[in-house]
């Protein structure tokens, strides 16, 4: 078993990590999640293991006992991971799933930890029009379609083929893009999966207006949005989801007088008020306080209910 852990740190590894056979990738005891996530907050994972490769990530699957919770962390931007920390195994894929090759005149094989804004400029070099709205989403390719991400005018649903994705019991599998039931950031994808990599699909284009539009689009979000600043970007769905006349949550949200609100060092931002930023010293919990606060005074002030878009995860501190 190749681990970053020594054998200090591995005094503390739960006692399941013994069934474990040998393995290629890293296994790392007393991870602090807060180090690795966008917002910079978030306890300790039991373990986190980065697999070297599909068939690692296999074996590691179907070897670990059932009673042992699993998460999927992607590249931990659109994440809250509460200051108690996730037990069991945390999955995260490294640079071995991150390659991004082209597969013919208009199509990208893409690991799962690939980052979109590197697919983005995958697709121009190839000059493959119709992935230049991934230059404005952070995160990566795995997370883009677990919450089919979009922004400008894109969603993942439209230029995704198939999926190649691995159990709970470590079986490989790959499904056409219908299979998985996506809507405006959903993924209807039933029970615990891993997606390893993805095959995207455009259109043939001109490489200097793919890199015109994709200028455009950081432009536009360096403008508007606080991008600099320690966050999980996006942090309600739209409630009318991507409708051009429908109500927008930042909109909402300015309307409820929450832009610029706090809680300790956890603020509502002025730029963009659908993003919540950390300060410096701000807790999950204080961020997750500020959340819930915002959606009450959205739903008093307008009576709609926002859900939020930022995936929440582990246990609040003790």
């Amino acid at each position: 078993m190749t681990a970053e852990a020594t054998p200090q740190n591995m005094n503390n590894a739960p006692d399941w990590l013994a069934a474990l056979p040998p393995l290629r990738g890293k296994l790392m005891p007393d991870v602090v999640l807060g180090d690795i996530c966008w917002f910079r907050v978030g306890g300790s994972a039991d373990i986190v293991f980065m697999p070297a490769d599909a068939e690692d990530l296999s074996t590691f699957l179907a070897a670990l006992p059932r009673h042992v919770p699993l998460t999927v962390l992607g590249a931990g931007s659109n994440v809250l991971v509460r200051d108690g920390g996730i037990r069991g195994a945390v999955i995260r894929l490294g640079a071995a799933f991150g390659e991004i090759t082209q597969t013919d005149e208009t199509a990208l094989m893409a690991g799962a930890a690939a980052l979109d804004v590197r697919v983005a400029r995958a697709a121009a070099e190839a000059s493959i029009a119709g992935l230049a709205f991934y230059r404005g989403i952070p995160g990566a390719m795995g997370g883009a379609v677990a919450m089919n991400a979009g922004a400008y005018g894109g969603e993942t649903r439209d230029v995704l083929v198939e999926v190649e994705w691995l159990d709970r019991d470590g079986e490989h599998h790959v499904s056409a893009v219908d299979a998985l039931d996506l809507s405006y950031r959903h993924n209807g994808h039933e029970g615990f999966k891993v997606y390893t990599a993805v095959r995207l699909k455009g259109a043939r284009g001109d490489k200097a207006k793919i890199l015109a539009a994709m200028e455009e689009i950081s432009d536009k979000r360096e403008d508007s949005q606080p991008v600099k600043a320690r966050t999980g970007g996006s942090t309600f769905k739209n409630p009318d989801g991507t409708s051009p006349d429908g109500l927008k949550a930042w909109k909402l949200i300015d309307a409820a007088g929450c832009r610029g609100l706090r809680v300790g060092d956890a603020q509502v931002s002025e730029q963009h008020c659908n993003f919540l930023i950390n300060h410096g010293v701000a807790t999950a919990a204080d961020l997750e306080a500020l959340g819930e606060s915002v959606r009450q005074r959205v739903h008093d002030t307008s009576g709609v209910d926002l859900h939020w878009e930022i995936k929440r995860m582990g246990e609040a501190r003790a």
